[in-house]
């Protein structure tokens, strides 16, 4: 018997690629030297940047003592989480019942039923926040237990040991701006909190949707609701993106870099865009949150 050590699918989480953008920046970015930068976490085997915090959580409540094998698990989640997770508690042998509003994407919810998730759809009108109360409620009733990425410090503290890392590493310590949608917030808490270890000059940025906009993934957090691993000592700025923009660059980004991506990460450089244009000899990173076909049947990629 060999005694060769084969990588199993948790060694594929993290470590993605990040690539210079190459058209889309235009001449004003070249002139004013410029470089930005996407993280490419659909790279990650459930294709998303949830399959971090998704992995770590799982692997943080069993470390803790709170859960084993043969559990059930509950999370409310507005898609990429869910993905992960279905796709974490295969990996480590859990049941996964998933709460998300009625209308996203199919796409979604056929790939976590194929890693063998429950999932209860909840009222559209009720949003994240019934999707998140109806969870409480199972967990109280002694259905399961909530990992809860709105308020777990695993979530954020995977791209603290992860992400953030990876960053810095690849752009050899140069970055001066990481921008991130903002839905969770893990994503911006953990990699805000490394990258400032690292050097305080830099610029984190946030973006959430104008009012009335629907992107998945990111979203404006009634007060009420904001995740508790939200601080916002650790976002310097936050900008506002409408739908129209964020779609439009999601297609713009698929045929003029190649890149294939969802409608939050099209958010995200819609707003390095406008770092760039108001900055010089930068290097701007953002997160590619996830892959674009997750999104074939909104319409917003026509055929």
């Amino acid at each position: 018997m060999s005694s060769t050590h084969y990588k199993t699918i948790e060694d594929t989480v993290g470590n993605t690629p990040l690539v210079q953008l190459q058209r889309i920046p235009g001449a004003d970015a070249a002139a004013r030297n410029n470089i930005i930068l996407g993280k490419m976490e659909g790279n990650n085997p459930a294709g998303s940047v949830k399959d971090r915090p998704a992995l770590a959580m799982v692997k943080g409540a069993e470390e803790r003592g709170l859960i084993k094998p043969g559990d059930t698990l509950i999370e409310a989640t507005s898609g990429n989480t869910g993905i992960a997770l279905a796709m974490a508690a295969s990996m480590r042998g859990y049941k996964m019942v998933l709460l998300m509003p009625e209308n996203l994407s199919l796409e979604r919810r056929q790939s976590m039923a194929a890693y063998g998730a429950q999932i209860i759809l909840t009222p559209k009108t009720g949003g994240m926040e019934y999707a998140r109360d109806l969870a409480e409620q199972m967990q109280k009733d002694g259905k399961g237990i909530i990992l809860d990425q709105f308020a777990n410090p695993d979530n954020p503290r995977s791209h603290y040991e992860s992400t953030g890392p990876e960053i810095w590493q690849d752009t050899n310590g140069e970055v001066t701006h990481f921008v991130s949608a903002m839905g969770t917030t893990g994503t911006i808490m953990g990699v805000s909190h490394y990258l400032k270890e690292q050097n305080p000059q830099i610029c984190v940025v946030g973006a959430q949707p104008d009012e009335g906009s629907q992107i998945p993934g990111i979203r404006k957090w009634p007060e009420a609701y904001l995740p508790k691993i939200f601080d916002r000592s650790r976002v310097d700025r936050v900008e506002n993106v409408s739908q129209a923009a964020a779609e439009q660059m999601a297609r713009r980004m698929a045929i003029e870099e190649g890149i294939f991506c969802g409608i939050s990460a099209a958010g995200a450089l819609e707003v390095a865009l406008r770092i760039s244009a108001e900055t010089e000899n930068a290097t701007i990173v953002f997160i590619v949150c996830d892959r674009g076909d997750r999104y074939l049947s909104t319409g917003i990629f026509p055929a």
